[in-house]
């Protein structure tokens, strides 16, 4: 499916206030490829000084907490619908905070993207990613920024479907790897956070 390139520049004026992380709610899906978007998050929340806390406002389809990170505070979304509907907890969080596209971002797997690869945009389309189609469609617009955590694809030959796939266990030979590229994922959102997005795409992108 055509990808859109997006722009790893960001709106200086923008200072991101809401980290969403996208996944499946449930414990059967908590380790799996598909909420690598989740486990990003929760890396995040435990770097918080002080610890994370739970809003006095919670969304009826979401998890939101405090943060405070490089000595700003910052909301926390994960969104318990199921993937496809991650943009209704996003929306009705907006909207209660009165906060813009813009100020935040989006931490999602990505199957185009090598095991491991990570790719921060300030904007582009969703890739087919459904979490964040689902995002585009009830915010119509495309102008959010977004982290992707390569996640890979299922062998040619291998007899793996692409569901079987981004729903099972980073596991075995690929556990450290996934571990490391979780940490990184975290490591640039830190600093994304910090106000350096330029910084934290350069981060992204190295090997």
């Amino acid at each position: 499916m055509p990808r859109g390139r997006g722009s790893c520049l960001m709106d200086s004026t923008a200072e991101l206030k809401l980290l969403v992380g996208l996944g499946n709610p449930g414990g059967r899906y908590a380790l799996t490829r598909h909420n690598a978007g989740w486990q990003v998050a929760d890396l995040v929340a435990t770097a918080s000084q002080p610890e994370a806390t739970k809003t006095l406002w919670q969304p009826d389809n979401g998890e939101l907490f405090w943060l405070t990170l490089q000595n700003r505070s910052l909301l926390l979304l994960k969104p318990l619908t199921y993937m496809n509907l991650s943009g209704e907890a996003v929306a009705v969080t907006l909207r209660h905070f009165h906060l813009s596209p813009k100020e935040m971002l989006v931490v999602s797997d990505d199957l185009d993207l090598a095991e491991g690869v990570l790719r921060l945009r300030a904007n582009g389309s969703s890739g087919g990613h459904r979490g964040l189609a689902s995002i585009i469609q009830c915010l119509q617009t495309e102008e959010f920024p977004r982290l992707r955590v390569g996640i890979g694809r299922p062998q040619p030959g291998s007899g793996t479907s692409i569901i079987d796939w981004v729903l099972a266990p980073w596991v075995s030979a690929e556990e450290n790897h996934a571990s490391l590229a979780l940490r990184k994922a975290a490591e640039v959102v830190c600093f994304a956070i910090a106000g350096s997005f330029q910084q934290a795409a350069r981060l992204a992108a190295q090997r």
